[in-house]
């Protein structure tokens, strides 16, 4: 397993080199100057090193070859100055973005918090209700149970979030007043009643975030589980006198689980990157809405840093299904 990990990390190298060519060349394809749109108020010694940063009057080859070391070697090393307390990365150029006057990375941490607070939560919250519904579903097949899941499941995923995002402010915020449907994004948790505040706050993006995840993936796991009841395996379990516990959660699950792992990974990027309707709808600043926010200005750097951290995101998450399908079926062999 280690060494499968290890070559797939390797095989994803030119992979991800390739797709970062891809995305650069699309936006070179943009038409107008990358400089046109910055404010009048940024000073002139910034767009001086804005113009440096970008490479702007340089071949194409430079431009890319700028933004690879920028990425890969300058940020690791202010990454390290950073945790370490290093100097490593000083006096040296990194991707800057025009929008906000400074380096892309520091945006995409200082929002990246506000995405794992609410959209992360969402994801794991709608992965932890969608299970046991999809699994008692199929055990329960055209059960009471398994009409109204599947009737609430496909009213979930059939909503998209720009019309279920309002819905739960009008109802829950403005008619019932029970949670403020603005997310404060300068709210720190410091103590017990900071961390309540931010509870509050997160309810509404939450219940709509999970609504679309629990219905997806229950829908999954139901199917999944449906088509591992009826092997011969699980007559030859029962038959030996198991229990009806051992049965569904031991056996049938682990192998249900090997299409249902792959939902779940695939959706992870969608963690970093696909909430962004609910981020506008709620006013979060998470790196969705920053994403939105650089196309619209035209903040190329922007635009292909978090473009390509997206496209590092589902490499990953395929690897780590590829990692799981080893461990939940050890007939699965990668060496």
């Amino acid at each position: 397993m280690l060494s499968y990990t290890l070559r797939r990390l390797f095989l994803a190298v030119p992979m991800l080199l390739f797709v970062a060519l891809v995305i650069f060349l699309l936006l070179e394809l943009a038409p107008g100057d990358p400089m046109a749109q910055v404010p009048l108020t940024v000073p002139p010694e910034v767009k001086a090193q804005m113009r440096e940063a970008l490479g702007l009057g340089e071949a194409m080859h430079i431009r890319f070859g700028k933004w690879l070391v920028q990425f890969f070697w300058i940020e690791p090393q202010v990454f390290i100055d950073h945790m370490f307390g290093t100097s490593l990365s000083e006096g040296q150029l990194r991707v800057l973005s025009w929008q906000h006057r400074g380096p892309v990375m520091d945006v995409v941490a200082e929002r990246l918090p506000q995405t794992l607070w609410v959209v992360g939560t969402a994801y794991v919250v709608g992965i932890l209700i969608a299970l046991p519904i999809g699994i008692y579903s199929a055990y329960r097949q055209y059960s009471v149970f398994d009409q109204a899941g599947t009737f609430v499941t496909m009213i979930g995923y059939s909503i998209p979030p720009f019309f279920s995002g309002p819905l739960v402010i009008a109802l829950f915020s403005v008619q019932l007043a029970w949670f403020d449907f603005v997310y404060d994004t300068t709210h720190e948790v410091t103590d017990w009643a900071s961390f309540k505040v931010q509870l509050g706050q997160m309810v509404l993006p939450v219940m709509v975030l999970s609504l679309q995840t629990t219905a997806q993936i229950s829908r999954y796991m139901r199917a999944a589980m449906l088509d591992n009841l009826n092997q011969d395996y699980v007559r030859t379990a029962r038959a030996k006198g198991l229990s009806e516990v051992v049965v569904v959660l031991v056996h049938v699950l682990r192998n249900s689980m090997i299409p249902v792992v792959t939902v779940i990974a695939l959706g992870l990027p969608a963690v970093f990157g696909g909430a962004i309707i609910t981020e506008q709808v709620f006013s979060i600043n998470g790196i969705g809405a920053q994403l939105i926010d650089a196309i619209r200005a035209n903040d190329l750097p922007t635009v292909h840093t978090l473009t390509f951290i997206f496209a590092v995101l589902i490499v990953l998450a395929n690897l780590l299904a590829d990692i799981l399908y080893g461990l939940l079926d050890p007939r699965i062999r990668y060496d």
